[in-house]
């Protein structure tokens, strides 16, 4: 049979699970959604124990599509929704409590103290990150602090805390590995990813106990197996990145300069730059991209909160249609938005305006506003996000972008990327395969056990699919991304 690489693909509404064969061709696919919970306004939570039988059910799914065993699969890679932190019993494997998911604002709060002490600018420095409640490590210190059991455990030195890819590899190993890769350790606030190790001075602050944390290792690498008592063999767990830096490697982003935007429940765009990290003048973040055979590749990365969340709420809050994908239709049904403007700051704003106390706004409703109008803002809205964060991006490295690769299930809506395509004034390139976060996981798994023996193998089987080039001008593009502008002056919270 030939050599099969399995994704498993966590993220923040679904788990799913994509076969590829060593073509990068998808052999089967299983997802299963799964719900958050919200406690309280601006608190996000999601169950561990949930997290990992989605993601269980999709393994044995796909298995059974494809009419396979573990046993026939090469190698698995790991790609997770990043910032979320679940902490687990060591000796039982239980989770302890529910898992803090990235969008929660809980700790906004504790965010304002350190910066007020002025223990930010070491974040900074260290981490390429900002306080914000949107990082692990505050998230870790809140558990530690209000779970009186999560607490003791860590006392008994019984308690792990970690990623969701932690979690899952901890569960397919059957309890033998606590690992994480680079670039999931520098999204925690607690890594230094200059230095590559968790930075003590930090986690003194946050007083978090060391020896909670995952093992750092490579993005591409064996690191663990599965556990043959539940899957019946020893296959090898050999790439794990952050989805964020998964759909930069499945987009074959390899090149310093390379960018690319993913529409999902939020919108991430990063570009590439090299070995050289490049620190941010303007709201964006320094990241690591990956790291591979002890080599370490950089990102500067801007993250919007709400994208695809934002469509998510119209159809299921507020039942102005029934599918995701009806927006297309009713966007094209009216000949603009009628003024209207949506800011979805349903969790605070993000890059570039790190305003966690921000929240959603829309204005410029009229009597003639109907639905389409609303459908269509929504969608200008992440594309006017975006704007704001490849205009950063530009600033900071000095370079225009020349193409911008676009991926994520949002991706399929042509009226979203031909009007990205226009605010931008920029071309936008779309893959024949939109789901790169799975892809970029195999990749960096297939890498490692010999699928694919370079990164340049793995660039020529990048596919586009279609190109957007803009089609508004400059004039036109200027006073809407005026009212934008205004539109977030009056949703911020200072």
């Amino acid at each position: 049979m030939a050599r099969t690489i399995m994704a498993l693909d966590q993220g923040t509404s679904s788990s799913r699970t994509v076969l590829f064969d060593e073509r990068g061709k998808v052999i089967a696919t299983a997802s299963q959604p799964f719900d958050s919970i919200f406690p309280k306004p601006g608190w996000v939570e999601q169950n561990p124990e949930t997290i990992w039988q989605s993601q269980k059910k999709t393994i044995t799914d796909v298995l059974s599509i494809s009419k396979r065993t573990m046993a026939d699969i090469t190698a698995i890679g790991i790609t997770n929704q990043r910032e979320t932190v679940i902490a687990w019993n060591t000796s039982t494997g239980e989770a302890v409590g529910n898992a803090i998911v990235w969008q929660c604002r809980r700790t906004a709060s504790f965010c304002d103290e350190l910066k007020k002490e002025g223990f930010e600018e070491q974040i900074r420095l260290k981490t390429g990150l900002v306080a914000d409640p949107y990082f692990s490590g505050t998230k870790i210190r809140w558990m530690l602090k209000e779970n009186p059991r999560i607490r003791a455990l860590a006392d008994q030195g019984h308690l792990a805390f970690g990623t969701v890819d932690s979690w899952l590899i901890w569960k397919l190993s059957g309890g033998k590995t606590h690992v994480t890769d680079a670039s999931n350790a520098s999204r925690t606030l607690l890594y230094n990813i200059f230095d590559n190790r968790w930075d003590e001075e930090i986690i003194e602050r946050l007083e978090i106990p060391m020896a909670t944390l995952p093992e750092v290792c490579d993005s591409s690498g064996i690191i663990a197996t599965t556990d043959t008592s539940e899957w019946g063999a020893a296959t090898p767990i050999a790439g794990i990145a952050g989805d964020q830096q998964a759909a930069l490697f499945g987009q074959a982003c390899f090149e310093t300069g390379m960018a690319k935007n993913t529409y999902g429940t939020g919108c991430f765009l990063l570009v590439n730059t090299g070995e050289q990290p490049v620190r941010s003048q303007h709201g964006l973040l320094t990241t690591i991209a990956w790291k591979i055979d002890g080599k370490t590749s950089y990102a500067l990365e801007g993250s919007t909160f709400i994208a695809g969340a934002l469509v998510q709420w119209l159809r299921d809050k507020l039942e102005l249609f029934p599918n995701a994908a009806d927006t297309e239709a009713m966007a094209n049904a009216v000949d603009d938005s009628g003024g209207v403007y949506i800011v979805p700051a349903f969790v605070g704003l993000g890059a570039p305006y790190w305003d966690p106390y921000a929240r959603g706004t829309i204005i410029g409703l009229t009597r003639d506003t109907n639905k389409n109008h609303i459908a269509r803002a929504a969608l200008e809205a992440i594309a006017y996000q975006s704007w704001d964060l490849v205009n950063a991006m530009v600033q900071d490295t000095g370079n225009p972008l020349k193409l911008l690769r676009v991926d994520g299930g949002a991706t399929a809506n042509n009226f979203l990327c031909q009007f990205q395509a226009n605010i931008l004034n920029l071309a936008v390139s779309r893959p024949k395969i939109i789901e790169t976060t799975a892809m970029g996981a195999a990749f960096l798994a297939g890498l490692a056990t010999g699928v694919w023996n370079s990164l340049d193998q793995i660039q020529s089987m990048w596919q586009e699919d279609h190109r957007f080039a803009p089609q508004q001008e400059q004039n036109e593009i200027d006073r809407l991304l005026k009212g934008w502008h205004e539109a977030i002056a009056r949703t911020r919270s200072s």
